[in-house]
């Protein structure tokens, strides 16, 4: 991995205004991405100057992973509106999505970009915690001849404290995780948790920590207070089953949860249901429910055809069963 922020995005909606309408926005939230790239196209050649439109296609495509459009796509919202924080924001998250896929020279440019543009986010809305957050992350992984360095992360972990007491216990647990004092980490967190007053965001810090650590009994018992009815979290059902796929443990939980999430009314941006469903296809496949894991990697498809991994396994389970068919 180039740089670690790359890969934690942490996904917010912004609101439209009035003008642009709830259609794409909800398309997004409901994780339909082939639909609302349309929608979003057909708006902004209506309306060739709506950055919040071109914001939201950035969006959308990189919920499917498809980084350069969505580099593309943010850079035009950054153009239309260039004093919106938001839009710099993710700019950057776009930037790091692409450094993830470019070779190492190329990385180190792109890089840069990315600190670029989540500076800016912070210049532009000093208060906004998620965008210190991101330029915290940044700082804590990128190596300093890009501008890395933990004191700069520590810098905003201290503005963070005046804003949001919690999130800044978070990112002080990832600077000790850096520096591989876990005790510290883990204390943090669990301050996190106390501050939060039990909220569904640092139990999953926990359990993460908890699953980096190898400590698996005590990740599924944080992931069962992450993951409480009572919280409300839909988004959190998405990460907990993942982690437990990744982990290999307790699958029935996993599969709870997804259902539940699917199930849910409220389906959230940063747990798109094809995700869903891409991830119950994997779990139901490692049992060996061969038509049970296709009809969900169909269902993925059906929402965002161009998502690879449900593509690849949709393509894997074929070619064993027309392995199988041909002996």
């Amino acid at each position: 991995m180039v740089l670690r922020i790359l890969f934690l995005i942490v996904i917010g909606v912004v609101p439209l205004s009035a003008s642009d309408g709830p259609a794409g926005q909800n398309l997004l939230e409901q994780g339909r991405v082939d639909l609302a790239t349309e929608v979003l196209k057909d708006q902004i050649r209506s309306e060739p100057n709506n950055a919040q439109a071109y914001n939201l296609l950035c969006r959308v495509y990189l919920m499917a992973d498809t980084w350069d459009l969505a580099v593309s796509a943010c850079e035009h919202a950054v153009q239309l509106d260039p004093q919106n924080s938001q839009f710099h924001l993710w700019l950057g998250r776009s930037y790091g999505q692409k450094a993830e896929h470019v070779n190492a020279l190329s990385a180190a440019h792109v890089a840069g970009q990315v600190r670029d543009e989540f500076e800016t986010a912070v210049r532009l809305n000093p208060r906004s915690v998620e965008a210190r957050d991101d330029l915290a992350d940044f700082y804590l992984e990128a190596p300093w001849v890009i501008g890395g360095g933990e004191k700069k992360a520590q810098a905003q972990a201290e503005e963070i404290q005046k804003l949001e007491p919690a999130q800044a216990e978070l990112l002080r647990a990832r600077i000790a995780e850096k520096k591989k004092d876990f005790d510290t980490a883990e204390n943090e967190i669990e301050r996190a948790v106390q501050d939060s007053r039990g909220a569904a965001g640092p139990w999953m810090s926990l359990a993460d920590l908890y699953r980096r650590r190898g400590r698996f009994e005590q990740m599924e018992q944080a992931i069962e207070r992450a993951t409480a009815p009572s919280l409300n979290r839909p988004d959190v059902l998405i990460r907990a089953a993942e982690m437990l796929i990744q982990s290999n443990r307790n699958l029935s939980l996993a599969e709870s949860l997804l259902q539940r999430y699917l199930s849910s009314p409220s389906p959230s941006e940063d747990a798109p249901v094809f995700k869903a469903h891409y991830l119950l296809g994997t779990l139901l496949e490692r049992r060996g429910q061969q038509d049970q894991a296709f009809t969900q990697y169909r269902a993925a498809l059906a929402l965002a055809t161009e998502f690879t991994p449900a593509r690849s396994a949709l393509e894997r389970l074929m070619s064993r069963a027309g392995n199988d068919g041909a002996r």
